[in-house]
């Protein structure tokens, strides 16, 4: 079993969001996009998503990764992990717990050998 765990301010996404638009599409899958618009504040709800992909990759000991294959789905007590790509085929469980306040966004992950 591995841990990773990740921390960033959400205004620094937003920000970065807002520079750069196509940012988002390169981060984040089109179901994490349609999640975090339906949201009053969808740059809170996609730093958290970030912050998951980062804990996950920590935990996997990943160098260079793309982060749409860390994809964060469901919502509330249903969030999962889904890995694509190569990352798919290495066979693990992973159990994610995200959280986020006015300012900052946080998630931890738990990787497990399959």
């Amino acid at each position: 079993m591995s841990v990773g765990i990740d921390l960033l301010e959400i205004e620094r996404m937003e920000q970065a969001l807002e520079r750069r638009p196509a940012l988002a599409q390169r981060l984040f899958t089109d179901g994490e996009r349609a999640y975090a618009a339906r949201r009053a504040r969808p740059g809170q709800h996609l730093a958290a998503r970030f912050c998951a992909k980062e804990a996950v990759a920590k935990a996997l000991r990943l160098e260079a990764w793309n982060p749409r294959d860390i994809e964060v789905v469901g919502e509330g007590a249903r969030t999962g992990v889904a890995l694509h790509g190569a990352l798919a085929e290495l066979g693990v469980q992973v159990e994610i717990s995200m959280t986020h306040s006015r300012a900052t966004a946080g998630a931890v992950a738990m990787v497990r050998s399959g």
